[in-house]
């Protein structure tokens, strides 16, 4: 059995068209188009290369973009600063910190500094907490863009046994509730997880975001499931590699994401959608 790629790039680009023709309305109307401000801080060539794509996307889509690079040893109250500022500018409507930041700075400090209403990438405590009590809120880029994915083979979620491995903030728990807000029934499994081959196995709807290579195997797979592989990790070849072994899980499930190529392009488009929700949101 070869299982159906599901093309990221391909779902990724209809939700920038989508937002593009949304922005553009707006600027028919003759209504502010939407503002997003990114700020890096030093030279990691991996944030830069992200922050080129947010912006380019930004552009792709019709919607403002600024671009605020910070020196590496910036002090943690300068950053504060910024943010500060960007929070009180009633023209920007999303705030995007990259990271990971210089260890001198306080990464979650950065993070609860943006005004909620600005917080695109969904990782302020108070978007958290919304999302976990089903309230309105920025949902994080990258479980909804995974959802997204999901929505595009047409298995449905709602009934389907979900296992999610991995437990971060960032992936693994918001994509558990947002498969529970769709009425899946969830698991959620870890490295430290008893038996986890078996665990996967159950899963009509396997997320993986464990940051291991390979470490979802195809024996672990079970005929016909939906394979999501958040990870991106980098061999010593220099390949991109996910955290299933795509050659052999690929010959089980039923549809899978491949790295590069999968989850990676969602997450630059959900952030379009977001920051525009984040304008609308203002009237």
């Amino acid at each position: 059995m070869n299982s159906s790629i599901i093309d990221g790039k391909a779902v990724s680009l209809s939700v920038k068209e989508s937002v593009r023709e949304r922005i553009a309305a707006l600027a028919r109307e003759g209504k502010r188009v939407p503002c997003l401000a990114v700020i890096i801080v030093g030279d990691n060539p991996a944030s830069r290369s992200y922050v080129r794509g947010k912006v380019k996307a930004a552009e792709f889509t019709g919607m403002d973009s600024r671009l605020i690079e910070l020196p590496g040893d910036v002090s943690e109250s300068s950053l504060l600063e910024v943010i500060a500022g960007l929070n009180e500018d009633a023209a920007v409507d999303g705030i995007l910190v990259q990271l990971p930041l210089p260890r001198h700075i306080d990464e979650q400090k950065v993070i609860d500094s943006i005004a909620v209403e600005k917080d695109v990438d969904g990782f302020h405590p108070e978007n958290v907490a919304r999302l976990w009590l089903g309230r309105p809120c920025a949902i994080p880029c990258t479980p909804k863009g995974i959802i997204r994915l999901i929505d595009s083979t047409g298995v449905s979620i709602e009934g389907s046994r979900a296992v999610v491995v991995g437990r971060s903030n960032i992936v693994g728990k918001p994509v558990a509730k947002l498969l529970l807000d769709r009425n899946a029934t969830v698991t959620m499994a870890h490295s430290r997880s008893r038996d986890l081959a078996a665990l996967c196995r159950e899963a009509d709807i396997l997320v993986v975001a464990t940051g291991r290579p390979g470490m979802v195997t195809a024996d672990m797979v079970k005929p016909g499931a939906v394979v999501i592989d958040v990870g991106i990790n980098r061999t010593a070849d220099g390949r991109l590699t996910g955290d299933v072994d795509f050659e052999g899980a690929s010959q089980v499930a039923g549809w899978i994401t491949p790295v590069p190529g999968g989850v990676g392009p969602m997450t630059i488009a959900m952030l379009m959608e977001n920051t525009l929700e984040a304008r609308l949101a203002k009237g």
